[in-house]
């Protein structure tokens, strides 16, 4: 649920978060085919980042992105950089088949068995602001520069309905969060294996709208018996009823204006795959509804044309917590958190303490469910990176989440 794109914003604050990253050497990837490895699965090279490429996003372009100075450590390798497809399927939509992308950043080092990073990526309102076209995603490039520029294989999936998918965005959806996710680490690992690679452990990271993914991947992983050496989120709304009740009836002074994106995203992705139509017309005005849609399908609209106050987006019974918690809307958010299963995997929810979008007590319910279990589950621990916004947080984790993954 990240801060990353304000459906709300004037235009020039959309162009904030669309920081080029630089060329991504075309000479390398312009005429690279895609290589078919079986079972769906093809990987087409799309370009390659060399060091100087590298340290540039981790001096320059992630501190213009999160507002904020962070030390990093410097890239040692270039990186060659690849775009996956891969079948999956739509568990809410009775496993209907679908294609899904992602991507694969590959360290140009010798060794062939390298610890392996999926990082999930936060709420993006361009289409293609995601890990498969890096050029257009800050946060990716931040992760591409801070492990796969140090000898991380690093992977991430698109989600459905982003990058090249024809479905429509499935946001805050968790089964299929988790069915995205997971086939796309079985099939970045056949593409390893086809590049004569492999990984020596699995960890998990993700920010915001990502951090929920991760956790539900986790959750997903740990079910089916994969293996996690390590698990980290920044700014994760772990529990998105309660984050979104407080929006709507415990509004804090620093709340971000741009989370009128959050209930759009939600309730037409709620409508298309739980398949409830009229869902998102039964939360917004009569007056919103039209540029709502028009947001949701990425149509031509006009940004600020919707209101940034929720009292003027949303119903007016819906700000009633009882009325909210009985709709058709609210019973779906209700059942839509990631932190409610016994953990086994180390998990550490990075949070800041003046995050505009994620509050400390929805960041560290992980760490509060878990801890309430008799003497206490320790495997989950809820850590501060300060008086840090919701970018901030990010960037401030990154590095932490490294040496935090270097010593596992």
């Amino acid at each position: 649920m990240t801060a990353r794109r304000l459906i709300a914003a004037a235009t020039a604050a959309l162009a904030l978060m669309v920081a080029p990253a630089g060329a991504v050497a075309a000479d390398t990837a312009a005429n690279a085919a895609p290589v078919a490895i079986g079972g769906g699965i093809s990987y087409q090279l799309i370009g390659r980042w060399d060091v100087d490429k590298l340290n540039q996003i981790l001096t320059k372009d992630t501190p213009a992105f999160a507002g904020i100075a962070e030390t990093y450590t410097p890239a040692t390798n270039a990186v060659r950089l690849y775009r996956v497809t891969y079948p999956s399927v739509i568990p809410e939509r009775n496993s209907r088949p679908t294609v899904a992308t992602g991507l694969v950043a590959v360290p140009e080092i010798a060794a062939t068995a390298l610890p392996l990073v999926s990082y999930q990526h936060g709420t993006v309102y361009g289409k293609q602001e995601v890990p498969s076209y890096p050029d257009q995603s800050p946060e990716t490039q931040l992760m591409i520069a801070q492990f796969a520029g140090q000898g991380y294989l690093l992977i991430g999936a698109d989600y459905f309905g982003m990058g090249a998918s024809t479905e429509q965005e499935g946001y805050m959806v968790k089964a299929s969060h988790q069915q995205a996710t997971t086939d796309m680490l079985t099939a970045s690992r056949a593409v390893l294996a086809d590049m004569k690679l492999s990984d020596t452990g699995l960890y998990l990271a993700g920010w915001s709208q990502g951090g929920f993914v991760t956790m539900a991947m986790l959750e997903k992983l740990e079910r089916d018996g994969v293996p996690v050496k390590a698990t980290a989120t920044a700014s994760a709304p772990l529990d998105v009823f309660a984050a979104l009740n407080g929006f709507l009836n415990f509004p804090r002074q620093n709340d971000a204006v741009w989370v009128n994106s959050l209930f759009i995203l939600s309730s037409f992705s709620f409508e298309t795959y739980y398949g409830i139509p009229g869902l998102a017309r039964s939360l917004f005005t009569d007056d919103t509804y039209e540029l709502a849609k028009k947001a949701y399908l990425r149509e031509p609209f006009d940004p600020a044309a919707i209101p940034t106050d929720l009292k003027k987006l949303i119903r007016p019974e819906y700000f009633d917590a009882q009325f909210f918690a009985a709709s058709a809307y609210g019973r779906l958010i209700a059942e839509t958190q990631a932190y409610r299963w016994v953990i086994r995997t180390p998990v550490r929810n990075y949070y800041g303490e003046a995050d505009e979008a994620i509050t400390v007590g929805v960041a560290k319910m992980a760490e509060t469910w878990q801890r309430a279990m008799g003497a206490g589950n320790p495997m989950a621990e809820a850590v501060s990176t300060g008086p840090t916004s919701h970018r901030g947080t990010f960037a401030r984790a990154v590095p932490q989440w490294k040496v935090w993954f270097d010593g596992k």
